[in-house]
């Protein structure tokens, strides 16, 4: 695959309240249910895109910055994008910037990641 700026991918998950009761599970608290999607479930989206779709099978995921702006409705869809930012062939680095929406466009987080492809700007 050849990378190039401006590329983007995106994914749209909608989480459940039930998603919220077995995360609080898997995290060792039973007590409490998030209101709010927790940010680790957020960062899972972005993950999955970078390592399946943008830039795909063999990706290193190496850095990822993540600013939160504002709660992630439970049962609201939530849409993950990855934009390829910066290329770094002789390193084999791409930088992308990821993003989080609301249907309305509101920004849930923002930031960025940087990724190793061993074949950046190979077919």
């Amino acid at each position: 695959m050849t990378l190039e700026i401006g590329q983007s991918k995106e994914i749209t998950r909608t989480y459940t309240l039930e998603d919220m009761q077995d995360f609080a599970v898997l995290a060792g608290e039973t007590a409490t249910v998030p209101t709010s999607v927790p940010g680790p479930l957020i960062g899972g989206l972005f993950s999955y895109l970078l390592g399946v779709e943008l830039p795909g099978r063999g990706t290193n995921y190496l850095k990822q910055s993540l600013e939160f702006l504002a709660p992630a409705p439970v049962g609201q869809a939530l849409t993950a994008s990855v934009t390829v930012s910066r290329l770094r062939p002789e390193k084999h680095l791409v930088d992308l910037e990821t993003v989080c929406t609301t249907p309305d466009g509101t920004r849930i987080c923002q930031g960025r990641a940087l990724v190793y492809v061993e074949d950046v700007g190979k077919d």
